[in-house]
């Protein structure tokens, strides 16, 4: 795991598809808009594919990666003229090692989305998730059927209060002021406890959750005072009200746990349903959340004496 340069380049898969073009635009739109440097990254593995019915002998992998990456630069080249500085890196591996290592000092790793259904899609999508873990800095997922909008300027964030939404919100509030557009702070799902009565609003959970963005947003809100902030809040469980939201904005920023840790079933499940991109951010531990994660672990490894 490695932690996350805010001031590096933009890296974006390449597989040589023409689909995969789209993700490559939307790479090079955030770098445009960073000023950044795009690092096209197509990971290949050494073993062909040739087997003794095959009529003819394929290209060897390296050969088909360079060859997508320089479609890919002409391509881009095509569309931006020099205005983009570019790196092409094919690499030898695993697509999670080959990513992950070109990500190392990336402010972000942008992938495309698998058109898969079902669980197949659940398995894409943990496969982005341990990627996200891997590399150390957001992944931002992008749909193969995505194209530039008016909804690209509305960015959604979900929070819940913890140290989990910390580098979410401050992705979140990146992206809306270097899109110069809006953003939505969801804080979705009701408290575990018994709800209180109406007659004391004070401890309702509208009034929790109300403060709890108020305290969450406050560092970030005169960080970037040009940034319009909505907040929105929902009785939907998390996943399903960030799913309903990146129907009306153009990315949709979730926070992830980083390194080993358990995947957070909600990153799961709103990222493999969303319909347009979406950012995964880890959140690393401080020291004081290790100390008190290792306090835990040790408590529940406890054995009652009999």
């Amino acid at each position: 795991m490695t932690a996350w340069n805010r001031t590096g380049p933009v890296a974006v898969e390449v597989d040589g598809t023409a689909e995969n073009l789209r993700v490559v635009d939307y790479a090079a739109a955030a770098a445009l808009r960073s000023g950044a440097e795009l690092v096209l990254v197509a990971p290949y593995s050494a073993h062909g594919s040739a087997t003794p019915m095959t009529a003819y002998a394929p290209k060897p992998p390296a050969d088909l990666a360079d060859a997508a990456l320089r479609t890919a630069v002409a391509h881009l080249r095509h569309r931006n003229g020099y205005a983009l500085e570019l790196v092409a890196v094919a690499g030898e591996g695993s697509r999670s090692r080959v990513l992950a290592h070109a990500a190392r000092k990336a402010r972000m790793l942008v992938v495309g989305r698998s058109r898969s259904r079902g669980p197949q899609r659940l398995v894409h999508t943990q496969a982005n998730l341990a990627l996200t873990a891997r590399a150390g800095c957001p992944v931002v997922v992008v749909p193969l059927s995505w194209k530039p909008s008016l909804l690209d300027r509305k960015v959604a964030v979900g929070i819940d209060g913890t140290a989990l939404s910390a580098e979410a919100l401050e992705f979140a509030f990146g992206e809306a002021a270097a899109r110069e557009g809006d953003l939505i702070v969801v804080h979705a799902g009701l408290p575990a406890e018994r709800a209180f009565v109406d007659e004391d609003p004070e401890s309702s959970w509208i009034s929790r959750a109300e403060y709890v963005l108020s305290e969450t947003l406050a560092p970030w809100t005169s960080r970037f005072p040009t940034v319009k902030v909505t907040r929105f809040l929902s009785s939907r469980p998390p996943a399903a009200a960030l799913v309903h939201e990146s129907a009306e904005v153009g990315l949709v920023v979730v926070g992830a746990h980083g390194g080993p840790l358990p995947i957070d079933p909600v990153a799961r499940r709103s990222t493999a349903a969303m319909t347009c991109p979406v950012a995964i951010v880890p959140h690393h531990l401080t020291e004081p959340e290790r100390e008190h994660l290792l306090v835990g672990r040790r408590t529940r490894s406890v054995v009652p004496a009999t």
